[in-house]
């Protein structure tokens, strides 16, 4: 990533005990200062495409890490549970960070504010109780609490591939201050008078892609040139298709690291179901998991949808070994020695938290758990091991039906979708974070199939993507008090 922060001085500091970073380029003259806000289950990582692209072009920027999220200690108090205290939480971060940047050394005294998701509806409110701040960047916008005239120059930007929804409220957003149905990319009202409004649409980009977009980041350093009267422009951080390489190619180096394995059973293991019995038995606790615990209180541990997640996969899991049992495909294990399983199942779970974890500390989310964290992994790591062995088996074996391991992953995402829709209120984030689901599975799949293929045993693949998962969710959902 040299060739996106050359010239780029980064700074870690803690405003409180929010931890922060700011960006600017070296020995440049006072400029604004752009405070950048990060979304749901997010890190200030996410939001270093942008930074960097707004230091190259002259500005300031800052991005910090919200309560409850990435390496900030202090938690998101009233969750979902009482929006308004955990709205307050989080406009505090914001204002406390705002507060800060005004006072850098090389800044001018003119602030912006950007964010994504989560984030644009806090950037927007903190923008309207703070008229000095003189422009709004908001992707994947969301928010409700806009008029033509607050807050000052909104520019909102959508992945073209966002909902219809999504890209709808922007649109109207924008046609308040058109007097007319808006179109996208195009400038409505006085930018002088800070009542400018735009919405520009990102190609080839979702919820998550907006963010590495050269279409958003391209929009957003015109956006506020034109705020600020500024003409520095031209560089844009397109980290974006350079970090899909990488992890493309760590996703394929998967395959021969798989074949360094030991070998752990001398036949392959598995239900071996054909189809007209994998159906129901996968269709079953997709169905029965969202249902049972529709009216259970899940809050049991100390992180937001995470404890939820670790109990639907549980009881989805446990769910699946009952059919099994009832169809007599149990898991019946030969007299094996104990060292390979434990060998492989250790490496597939290294290489998912440490192989991946590295690059996507540095440069994509906060991954390395702090202390409070990492107390989290082994109670969730038991929801996730009892549905990873549960699917493993049923998929698996030496005659399996072709596309049953896709058809068990789209029953279980359906199963979620279910959950959101009995229980919107609480679950609702669980669809913005759709993707990054269904790219998990997805690569524990691949990579799965790759560790089956070398071990013919289910366990040590489900094994090391319980412990991946389990990680993940511990790292990145908010810790609430």
């Amino acid at each position: 990533m040299s060739a996106q922060t050359r010239g780029v001085e980064t700074t870690v500091v803690k405003v409180g005990d929010i931890h922060a970073t700011i960006f600017k380029m070296l020995d440049h003259p006072p400029a604004p200062v752009i405070v950048i806000a990060h979304g749901f289950s997010g890190s200030q990582q996410l939001m270093a495409p942008m930074a960097t692209t707004l230091a190259q072009n002259g500005y300031v920027a800052v991005t910090f890490d919200f309560s409850g999220h990435g390496r900030n200690p202090a938690p998101m108090t009233g969750g979902v549970r009482d929006l308004q205290q955990s709205t307050a939480v989080l406009l505090s971060d914001i204002e406390k960070v705002v507060a800060f940047a005004r006072r850098l050394p090389g800044v001018d005294g003119r602030v912006a504010v950007a964010g994504h998701s989560m984030a644009t509806d806090l950037i927007v409110r903190q923008a309207r109780r703070d008229p000095s701040i003189a422009a709004v960047v908001a992707f994947s916008f969301f928010a409700q609490d806009v008029t033509p005239d607050s807050p000052r120059n909104l520019l909102i930007v959508d992945g073209a591939w966002e909902s219809r929804r999504l890209i709808d409220v922007g649109l109207h957003v924008v046609s308040e201050t058109a007097k007319a149905p808006a179109q996208p990319g195009v400038t409505y009202g006085d930018i002088a008078a800070g009542k400018g409004r735009r919405l520009a649409l990102a190609r080839g980009v979702e919820h998550i892609g907006v963010l590495y977009s050269e279409d958003a980041l391209s929009e957003t350093v015109a956006w506020l040139n034109d705020v600020f009267g500024r003409n520095e422009e031209g560089f844009v951080d397109r980290r974006g298709k350079w970090l899909a390489l990488a992890f493309a190619g760590l996703i394929a180096l998967a395959r021969p690291l798989a074949g360094l394995l030991p070998v752990v059973s001398p036949a392959p293991l598995g239900a071996s179901l054909p189809w007209r019995r994998l159906a129901p038995l996968a269709l079953a606790p997709a169905v029965l998991t969202p249902l049972l615990l529709w009216k259970i209180p899940t809050d049991v541990m100390p992180i937001l949808l995470g404890d939820y997640l670790a109990l639907h996969l549980g009881l989805y899991g446990l769910l699946t070994a009952s059919g099994l049992r009832l169809m007599g495909k149990q898991a019946e294990l030969p007299s094996a020695p104990f060292a390979p399983l434990v060998i492989a199942s250790l490496a597939v779970g290294a290489y998912y938290t440490l192989v991946f974890g590295v690059p996507l500390d540095a440069y994509v989310v906060s991954f390395f758990p702090t202390a409070q964290r990492a107390l989290l992994i082994p109670p969730i790591f038991v929801g996730c091991a009892l549905y990873f062995l549960a699917d493993e088996w049923m998929t698996r074996g030496a005659c399996v039906a072709p596309g049953g391991y896709a058809f068990s992953k789209f029953c279980f995402i359906a199963s979620l979708g279910i959950a959101v829709a009995l229980n919107p209120r609480r679950l609702f984030f669980l669809v913005i974070i759709a993707i990054v689901v269904i790219i998990l599975l997805t690569v524990y799949g691949l990579v799965g199939r790759w560790v089956y293929a070398r071990t013919r045993d289910p366990r040590p693949g489900a094994l090391g993507a319980a412990f991946g998962l389990a990680w993940a969710i511990a790292v990145c959902f908010p810790i609430v008090g």
